[in-house]
């Protein structure tokens, strides 16, 4: 093979996913919505890849959910020096296994399908006020997904999006995310949460322990990107409630609870797990602006960045 068999030979996944970022990009597609959006009311359920297991429990949502329940009521977790929850390490999704939708949504080109992370209601759907459900629905075609302009994620979806790195030390808990540089600084001394005209990114994190439990009450975000590709979202009214608990040495259960009342119906919980890498690579810094030059050229089929729920 010579240099040019060479080079053209590396080029071939970075021009297969090119195409498929291409695909999947709204009117570029000639589509108004995501292949991967939720089955209507009714509808058989989505054509998915099976789920596997991680410590003794389904990796489907809401089995997973049901399961790490149970476990969570007797597995007594590895403490730090202080006698808190030892959570330090690194760590991959497990049950959220992609972020086209966290709805239940079918097997595309770039995904393996899911069943919904919502596991309250148990109809597994976002339980929007109508004006908000017709703004999610018409999302995909109007905006590009703001991981494209490597925007900082928010709760929840600082959770599911990316590998995840923590540190413990007195009174805190610090999470570094290989998605663009984001992290989150936890401080779980009591200190009350920063007045609402100040509004952050990953919003205004403060922690607590509650038995072998890491709850995080996060406020003030800026609300300016969706929580998964297909445009669910929140506002910068959202409160989110977190819960991370350890079910096994090598397992955490999350559960977050959003409370909007200016977009929602009543609050709704998501759940899925995160699993220990046993052999966890470095971490580098990511070179994220690059993402941004081939992405920004989607706007020229009329996309933009999503500018929040209630923007001006």
């Amino acid at each position: 093979m010579d240099r040019t068999q060479r080079a053209r030979h590396a080029a071939a996944p970075c021009l297969f996913v090119g195409l498929v970022a291409w695909a999947l990009s709204g009117p570029a597609a000639g589509q108004s919505s995501a292949p991967f959006a939720t089955p209507l009311p009714g509808s058989p359920p989505a054509k998915i890849r099976p789920y596997g297991e991680v410590a003794g429990c389904p990796e489907e949502p809401a089995l997973f959910h049901r399961c790490a329940l149970e476990k969570a009521k007797t597995f007594n977790p590895p403490r730090t020096p202080d006698g808190v929850p030892d959570f330090q390490g690194s760590w991959s999704r497990v049950a959220i296994r992609n972020m086209e939708n966290i709805e239940e949504h079918p097997e595309t080109m770039d995904g393996s399908g899911g069943r919904s992370a919502i596991v309250d209601p148990p109809d597994g759907r976002i339980p929007y006020q109508q004006w908000a459900a017709a703004k999610r629905d018409a999302h995909f075609s109007s905006y590009l997904d703001a991981a494209q302009y490597c925007l900082p994620h928010g709760s929840p979806r600082f959770a599911y999006g990316g590998t995840k790195f923590v540190l413990q030390s007195r009174g805190y808990v610090f999470m570094l995310n290989d998605y663009a540089d984001t992290y989150r600084i936890i401080p779980t001394d009591g200190r009350p949460h920063l007045g609402p005209g100040i509004r952050l990114w990953e919003g205004d994190l403060r922690g607590r322990w509650e038995g072998n439990a890491l709850v995080i009450d996060v406020t003030n975000q800026l609300a300016m990107g969706p929580i998964d590709h297909v445009g669910n979202f929140v506002s910068e009214y959202a409160h989110v409630v977190e819960r991370l608990t350890m079910i096994d040495p090598n397992v955490i259960y999350y559960t977050a609870t959003i409370e909007d009342p200016k977009v929602f119906t009543r609050p709704w919980t998501i759940a899925f797990g995160w699993r220990r890498n046993q052999n966890p690579a470095e971490m580098w810094e990511q070179g994220c602006w690059e993402g941004v030059q081939l992405s920004l050229k989607f706007t020229d089929y009329g996309l933009k960045r999503y500018p929040g729920a209630f923007a001006k």
